[in-house]
């Protein structure tokens, strides 16, 4: 239950951090503006995307609010029926919610574009993102991690069961 907590706790607090980044950025640079963070490895910079995921999707704001909308719809439904049986399943979908919920905000309320202004100085061609993209993505990687843990241990279950089934029907030969 305490993990449940700390993980609400945290995906309001990537909120928060999102919102205030994003109103900082929007008060204090213009369009392209931007600065090195740390020489190198971050620079902050201004971009509006209209888009998704590197820009894919361009302009297709109502489908894109659509999609964020279902999306985080079907996430709050899995944590309210089945995500506090597992910690790992329900910080992974709090970060989600929190970051879809970020960037449908900036949707609705900045004429369907995103505020994104981080940039990697190592890797200037990969798209600029923001905090609300590094919560979806942590945690669409737990969701992933969530998934092979779980399949791994079904694996070792049905082997755990065969065995028992062999094991049986060998001693029933005796």
């Amino acid at each position: 239950m305490l993990s449940c907590v700390l993980a609400i706790v945290c995906g309001f607090l990537v909120l928060v951090l999102d919102r205030i980044s994003k109103l900082f950025i929007l008060n204090n640079f213009d369009l392209g503006e931007g600065f090195i963070a740390i020489k190198g490895v971050l620079n902050i910079v201004f971009v509006k995307n209209p888009g998704a995921a590197w820009g894919m999707f361009g302009g297709k704001t109502l489908p894109l609010i659509i999609l964020t909308s279902v999306v985080m719809a079907v996430c709050i439904f899995v944590l309210i029926k089945i995500g506090k049986k597992n910690p790992l399943l329900f910080w992974s979908l709090v970060l989600v919610v929190s970051g879809g919920l970020g960037n449908l905000i900036d949707r609705i309320f900045y004429n369907g574009y995103v505020v994104d202004f981080l940039q990697f100085g190592f890797w200037t061609s990969y798209p600029v993102f923001n905090i609300a993209d590094c919560a979806v993505v942590i945690g669409g990687g737990m969701l992933v991690l969530y998934f092979i843990l779980d399949l791994i241990k079904d694996v070792r279950l049905k082997k755990t069961i065969k065995s028992e089934n062999a094991l049986e029907s060998y001693n029933g030969d005796n």
